[in-house]
C-alpha cells in the first residue's frame, strides 16, 4: 500500500503485458481491467524515500518506478537502473524501510542491495525454522532454500527482532526472523485453506500478510 495516495497495487508477475491493478482500501478495483505491468515484474515496493511504486523485474530487466496520475493511478513507467541488480533471475524484492535498502532471498542468504543496486558485502543467513536457543543445524547449507518453503520471496516487517518473513507453504504458516542474526522469532500460523505457493504470491503491507490464490485471482489478507 501507498500511504500518501491510501491505494493498493499490485503486479502479475510473468510478462510485461500482464495485469497492473489498483485498488482502494477496501478492495475495489480502480485501474483498468486491461492496464499492464509494463515490465516482466517480480518484486513491488513502495520507496519512503523517493514516495514512489517501485519494482524489480525478471533476470535483466532491472528496476523501476511508476510515475502515477493526479487520482494515484499508473500512467508510465520508468526504467531506473538496466541490468541484473539482484541475486538471481527470479528475485523477489523487498523494500527495508530502517536501512532504505532493498532484501532477496537466494537460497538460505538475504541480499542486501543499497538505492545505487549495489550489492552489500554483508549477508544474513536464515536458519530455517530454528531459535537462537536451538543454535545452528551441522548440517546447514546456504546455497538452497529448504523444501516446503517459498523459495523467492520475503517479506520485511519492520518488527524489532522478526523483521524478515517467510512462508512455509507445508505448515501453512509464516515464519518471522531476526534480521541480524538470521534465528527464528516467532511464528504465525495460517488458516487450512491459505492459499500457500512455492514461488511469488506472497507479500506484506499496512501490517497484513497477504497471500494470492491462484483459483481464485485474488489477494487474501491475513492479520
Amino acid at each position: 500500500m501507498a500511504p500518501v495516495t491510501k491505494k493498493y497495487y499490485a503486479s502479475f508477475a510473468g510478462n510485461q503485458a500482464y495485469p497492473m491493478a489498483v485498488f482502494n482500501v477496501t478492495g475495489k478495483r480502480l485501474s483498468a481491467e486491461d492496464a499492464s505491468t509494463q515490465a516482466d515484474t517480480r518484486g513491488l515496493w513502495y520507496n519512503t524515500v523517493t514516495k514512489k511504486i517501485c519494482g524489480n523485474g525478471y533476470d535483466q530487466t532491472g528496476w523501476f518506478s511508476y510515475t502515477l496520475n493526479p487520482v494515484g493511478l499508473v500512467k508510465n513507467i520508468n526504467f531506473d537502473k538496466e541490468g541484473l541488480y539482484q541475486p538471481d533471475a527470479q528475485s523477489v524484492g523487498a523494500f527495508n524501510t530502517a536501512t532504505k535498502q532493498v532484501l532477496f532471498l537466494k537460497g538460505s542468504e538475504i541480499w542486501w542491495y543499497d538505492t545505487s543496486g549495489t550489492a552489500l558485502e554483508t549477508k544474513t543467513v536464515l536458519h530455517w525454522g530454528l531459535t537462537a536457543k536451538d543454535g545452528i543445524a551441522a548440517d546447514e547449507h546456504t546455497d538452497e532454500t529448504p523444501e516446503g518453503y517459498n523459495y523467492t520471496s520475503l517479506i520485511y516487517t519492520g518488527v524489532a527482532g522478526a523483521e524478515i518473513g517467510v512462508l512455509n507453504i507445508v505448515d501453512k504458516q509464516v515464519e518471522l526472523y531476526n534480521i541480524k542474526t538470521g534465528f527464528l522469532s516467532k511464528k504465525l500460523q495460517l488458516p487450512e485453506d491459505a492459499p500457500t505457493e512455492a514461488s511469488f504470491n506472497f507479500a506484506f503491507t499496512n501490517g497484513m500478510y497477504w497471500l494470492f490464490s491462484m483459483d481464485q485471482r485474488t489477494w487474501i489478507g491475513y492479520k
